[in-house]
Formats: C-alpha cells, sequence, structure tokens
C-alpha cells in the first residue's frame, strides 16, 4: 500500500453532510425479515445500510460435547462468522479469526444477560451469525439479527436486545457509523440496549471521547435503538400474520360443524 492510499480521506462532503448524505443523528436504512431458514427454529435477515447479516439458531438441543453442558441452564453458543466474500479487500480467507472469536464471545456475553437459560438445563442453544456482505457496524447488526431470530425460535428472554453504534467523525459525534467513518473517524462505540428498561448489554470502545461526549453518545445510541427495536418488532409481528392468513382459510369458525 502507498503512502498516498494511508492518507485519511475526506469523510464529509463540502455540505458539511456525511458522505452518504445523513445526518449525524441518523440510521441508515435498515430492514429485518424473520422466519427466512426453513430447517431453523428461528431466523432472521438483517439488511443494515449495506451490511447483510443472516442468524439462525438451533436448539434447544442436545449440548455435544457433554462435559460442555450445565445441569442447571442451556448453554448459548454464538457463532459469528465473516464470509470471504462480504469484503475481499478485509476477508479475502475463510475460517475463523482472531475478531470473529472474539465477536462470538462478546455476543454471547451480551445475551447470558437476557435469555431464561434455566429453562433448558443441560442442552445447548446455538446461534450461528453470517456476515454476507460488510460496511462497518457488523457486530451491531448481527447483535439485532440473533435477538430477532432467538425471538423467532420462542427461546424465552427477559428482553429484547437491540445495538447501535455511536462515533466521532471529524469532531463530531455521529450515529451508525458507516466503513469509512468506521475506519477513519476518531471513534466508534458498539452499544447493544435492553429495549425495555434500557439496561446496556454491550458496550466497546475504539478511540478516545471525553466523559461529556460518552453520555451524549449514550444518549444518541438509546433514542436510536428503540427505532431498531421497532423494526424488529415488526419484522416478528409480520411472521405471526402471515401465520394468521394461512391458517385462516383451514380454520373453522365459531358454531360451524366441520363437513365430512
Amino acid at each position: 500500500m502507498t503512502g498516498a492510499s494511508k492518507s485519511k480521506p475526506p469523510l464529509l462532503r463540502e455540505d458539511g453532510k456525511r458522505l452518504d448524505g445523513r445526518s449525524f443523528d441518523e440510521l441508515r436504512p435498515l430492514s429485518i425479515e424473520a422466519r427466512v431458514l426453513n430447517d431453523a427454529a428461528g431466523s432472521a435477515l438483517v439488511v443494515w445500510g449495506k451490511n447483510k447479516i443472516l442468524a439462525g439458531v438451533f436448539g434447544p438441543r442436545e449440548c455435544i460435547p457433554r462435559h460442555d453442558e450445565s445441569p442447571y441452564r442451556a448453554v448459548l453458543r454464538c457463532r459469528y462468522n465473516m464470509a470471504p466474500f462480504c469484503s475481499l479487500e478485509e476477508h479475502g480467507r475463510s475460517g475463523p479469526s482472531r475478531r470473529s472469536q472474539e465477536l462470538s464471545k462478546v455476543i454471547s456475553e451480551a445475551f447470558e444477560n437476557v435469555v431464561i437459560a434455566e429453562s433448558y438445563p443441560k442442552s445447548a442453544i446455538d446461534v450461528f451469525i453470517d456476515v454476507l456482505q460488510s460496511d462497518g457496524g457488523t457486530r451491531c447488526a448481527a447483535v439485532t439479527a440473533a435477538a430477532v431470530a432467538l425471538a423467532d425460535a420462542g427461546i424465552p428472554m427477559k428482553d429484547m436486545v437491540a445495538a447501535v453504534a455511536v462515533g466521532k467523525v471529524e469532531g463530531k459525534l455521529a450515529l451508525d457509523l458507516s466503513k469509512e467513518e468506521d475506519n477513519w473517524g476518531e471513534s466508534d462505540n458498539p452499544i447493544a440496549f435492553a429495549s425495555r428498561n434500557g439496561e446496556v448489554l454491550l458496550y466497546q470502545m475504539d478511540g478516545q471521547l471525553t466523559r461529556d461526549e460518552i453520555d451524549q453518545a449514550m444518549t444518541m445510541g438509546k433514542a436510536a435503538a428503540q427505532k431498531v427495536h421497532a423494526i424488529q418488532t415488526d419484522a416478528l409481528r409480520r411472521v405471526y400474520t402471515r401465520a394468521g392468513e394461512v391458517a385462516l382459510p383451514l380454520s373453522l369458525k365459531p358454531g360451524e360443524a366441520r363437513s365430512e
């Protein structure tokens, strides 16, 4: 890589807006579809900006290897993986990396605080998260997808989880960083919230913020997480609405006799 290619590119347009035209407190376009995999207990596809994240939940099921099981609760295992074609310049090889292992661990720990694992002793709940296309903020999109997939699988949880990143770009706090802003901005802070009580389930920091900036970032992130939560809820509602529409022609009206 040449010295010129290492120089920091401009992150703001001449009119002061971000490169994609968003304001500093604006999310990228976000859509979520639940129940997209036939054989998974629950699944979700999140398209967030240019990110495409697929999550599938399998279980509760027998915990293998047996020495990992707990007699008191289910073992929650999350595996975060970036497909080798998701961003060729950064992830051109297949297989686990230190980054994917780290994110698998922190995502698992975030959900351990909300999943009621005591309902399924001596079992395992496996969450597979695959990044099909990446453009910054994949861990937040992965947490968001995993939460919808777990809810779709009927796994009991104390709360839903929604995640969003807040960072610093050209000296200003910015919501939901793009890839360029993530790579070249001054700070990146992925935060996951419990949707009802606002409990922070995941907080990571890359770069530096002042105490006042951290407070502002938390306020921005919490408000944005509520918007993400509304989209999660709508995705799950659509699944059960479709299921009701399919079942309706086969059901009987009250008092109607079944014809032989």
